[in-house]
């Protein structure tokens, strides 16, 4: 686990777009012989999504190491990705952007947050469950498995 203190956290810019798309195709890239294909997210436009919605970047000396995209909705926050660039997986990075993410929403008054992920990412699934997420549903999607989950967070 990394200490917090050597983690900065900023808003991505569009100069980021790049940098974003590199980390999530390499954060993303181990799940393409388990699922047989590119997960979404490793197609889509990040200069078009940084503009579009809020991403909070994790950067850790001088290099972006994380990020999470969100959406505010009426009655909740959606996390519409959160990934972290292989070199820094395992250390805790992924967990401080939901943990600032959980804040955020709380302070919009939104007590929700949700997600959806791939059922193959099984590991994935499992870290969601241990930081307090539950499964929702499950829908049929592109030969396997949509996993909709959600988390109430404190007010």
């Amino acid at each position: 686990m990394i200490a917090s203190s050597s983690i900065q956290f900023r808003p991505a810019e569009p100069a980021d777009a790049a940098a974003i798309r590199d980390i999530v195709r390499a954060a993303y890239a181990r799940w393409v012989p388990v699922i047989g294909r590119e997960p979404l997210p490793m197609r889509a436009d990040y200069d078009k999504a940084v503009a579009e919605h809020p991403f909070e970047l994790a950067v850790e000396d001088g290099r972006i190491v994380g990020m999470i995209e969100t959406m505010l909705a009426e009655d909740h926050l959606w996390i519409e990705n959160v990934c972290v660039a292989p070199e820094a997986q395992g250390r805790g990075v992924g967990r401080l952007l939901l943990e600032r993410a959980e804040r955020q929403a709380v302070e919009a008054g939104r007590p929700e947050f949700r997600l959806l992920t791939n059922g193959a990412f099984e590991a994935n699934v499992s870290l969601y469950r241990k930081l307090g997420y539950i499964i929702d549903r499950e829908e049929p999607f592109m030969n396997g498995t949509t996993v909709y989950m959600s988390k109430r967070l404190a007010g």
